[in-house]
C-alpha cells in the first residue's frame, strides 16, 4: 500500500498566518508512514526551517498544482482562482455545500478536474457532530474584538497578536468600564460559545448565556435589551433569526453584533441584518444610525471570516491537536468514519443540479 502523502499547502489569503498542522505534530504522521510536504509560505506563523527540522519536505509556494495525483493538498482558506480545474482530493474550509457566495464555482472547479473535496466543517462523528474546529478561538477573538470596539479601543487595521496582549488589552477594557455592560452569548455550549465567554471573562463583563432551548423559545426583547450579541449558533436549517431588519427601530440597547459564525451569504444566517463580511482593515460596520426617538442605538456589527488567525500561533496549536489523529484515519481504505462522512457531504453537493457547468 502507498504511503499517504499530504501536501500542506501556502494560504492565498495575505492575512492568513494559520497552518493546519504545526511542525511539532509532523513527527506524528512521518512515524505513521505517512509523506509530508510543506509549501514555503511568506506569512505563516511558523517557519520553513521548522518544518523542515521536523522532517517534511519543504517546496516553493504554490505547487500544489504539481503535486503527484494521489496527495491529499491540505489548507485552511479559499483556494486562489486558479487553476480552473481540480485533480487532487482537497482538505480546507470550503464553506460551498449550503449555497454560500462563491459555492457554484467551487464545485464546478472540482467536477472539471474530477477532484473530491474533503471539507473539514464536515468531518463529523457518529451523531453528527465536528470532530475539528478553530471554534474555541474565533469565539475569543469575535468576542474580544467587541468588547474592545464597545470600549473604544479596537484599532484598526488589525494584526495578528499573542493572546497576552489581546488579554491585556481586554483588562484595560474592563477597567475603563466595559465590565459595566451586558453581553449575550448564543450557542453557548459549544466551542466557539466556550470560547467567547472566556474572552467576556477576561474582561470582567456580566454574561447570559443562551444554548439551544433559549434559541428555540426566543425572547427578542431580552436579547435587545444586551449591549452585545456574540453569535456562535450554526444552523444546518433555517430558523427564527436573532436579529432582523425590522427589529432595528423598535426600542433598544443593543448596539454591537459579534457574528462569530459569520454566514452571512447562507441561507441559515442569523443575523440577516448583515450580509456582508467585514475585514481586518475594517473590521466594523455601521448597520443602523439608531433613533433617538425609539430609544435605538446604532448598531454596528463585525463580522470576520477568519477570526482565529488574530491569534495564529494559539489557534493553529489547537487545531493541529485535533486535526493530525483524523489525518491519520486516511490510511485506512476509504478513510475513517469521518472523512466518509465528508466525502458523502461532496458527493450530495455534486449530485445537486446548480454544481454543473453549464458551460
Amino acid at each position: 500500500m502507498q504511503p499517504v502523502h499530504v501536501w500542506i499547502r501556502s494560504e492565498s489569503r495575505s492575512t492568513e498566518q494559520r497552518a493546519p498542522v504545526v511542525p511539532a505534530d509532523v513527527p506524528l504522521l512521518l512515524d505513521a508512514g505517512f509523506e509530508v510536504t510543506v509549501e514555503e509560505s511568506p506569512q505563516r506563523i511558523f517557519s520553513s526551517d521548522e518544518y523542515a527540522a521536523a522532517g517534511a519536505f519543504v517546496v516553493d509556494e504554490g505547487t500544489w498544482t504539481d503535486a503527484p495525483d494521489d496527495a491529499y493538498v491540505l489548507g485552511i482558506k479559499e483556494l486562489p482562482d486558479a487553476p480552473d480545474s481540480l485533480r487532487h482530493r482537497h482538505i480546507f474550509f470550503a464553506h460551498a455545500f449550503k449555497g454560500q457566495e462563491g459555492a457554484q464555482d467551487t464545485l464546478k472547479r472540482f467536477r472539471r478536474g474530477e477532484g473530491r473535496l474533503l471539507d473539514i466543517e464536515y468531518l463529523t462523528d457518529e451523531q453528527g457532530k465536528r470532530v475539528v474546529a478553530f471554534g474555541y478561538w474565533a469565539g475569543y477573538v469575535g468576542a474580544a474584538l467587541g468588547v474592545l470596539h464597545l470600549a473604544d479601543r479596537l484599532v484598526a487595521p488589525l494584526v495578528p497578536m499573542a493572546k497576552h496582549d489581546l488579554d491585556t488589552e481586554l483588562e484595560k477594557a474592563g477597567q475603563a468600564g466595559a465590565d459595566q455592560l451586558l453581553a449575550l452569548v448564543t450557542g453557548a455550549r459549544g466551542r466557539s460559545g466556550r470560547g467567547a465567554q472566556r474572552a467576556l471573562m477576561t474582561a470582567g463583563l456580566p454574561i447570559t448565556r443562551w444554548d439551544r432551548q433559549e434559541t428555540i423559545d426566543l425572547h427578542k426583547q431580552v436579547l435587545l435589551g444586551h449591549d452585545m450579541l456574540v453569535n456562535c449558533v450554526f444552523t444546518p436549517t433555517p430558523t427564527t433569526p436573532f436579529v432582523e431588519q425590522a427589529d432595528l427601530d423598535h426600542e433598544r440597547r443593543l448596539s454591537v453584533l459579534a457574528d462569530v459564525t459569520c454566514d452571512v451569504t447562507g441561507p441559515t444566517n442569523m443575523l440577516p441584518v448583515n450580509t456582508e463580511i467585514t475585514t481586518w482593515q475594517e473590521p466594523v460596520r455601521r448597520l443602523h444610525d439608531g433613533d433617538p426617538e425609539h430609544a435605538s442605538a446604532a448598531l454596528d456589527v463585525i463580522a470576520i471570516d477568519n477570526l482565529p488567525s488574530l491569534l495564529p500561533r494559539e489557534a493553529s496549536e489547537g487545531f493541529s491537536t485535533d486535526l493530525v489523529p483524523h489525518l491519520l484515519g486516511l490510511a485506512e481504505e476509504g478513510g475513517s468514519g469521518p472523512w466518509r462522512a465528508a466525502g458523502r457531504a461532496f458527493d450530495e453537493a455534486m449530485a445537486r443540479p446548480d454544481s454543473r457547468d453549464g458551460s
